[in-house]
């Protein structure tokens, strides 16, 4: 099952859309884009958390 992280389901003004078909490679581009584009740096551990309660 593919991994997603979509910006604006996380209270962002942002059409991003990341989708990967590991956890650790939507963890990666997810961290990228929102340390670049917004400014914030999560943890992996946190963007872990946000997949399991999609999940």
């Amino acid at each position: 099952m593919p991994i997603k992280f979509i910006c604006k389901d996380y209270g962002f003004d942002c059409d991003f859309v990341t989708t990967s078909k590991d956890v650790a490679g939507a963890i990666e581009e997810y961290s990228k884009h929102s340390n670049h584009e917004h400014g914030i740096e999560y943890s992996k551990e946190i963007l872990m958390q946000f997949i399991m309660r999609k999940g």
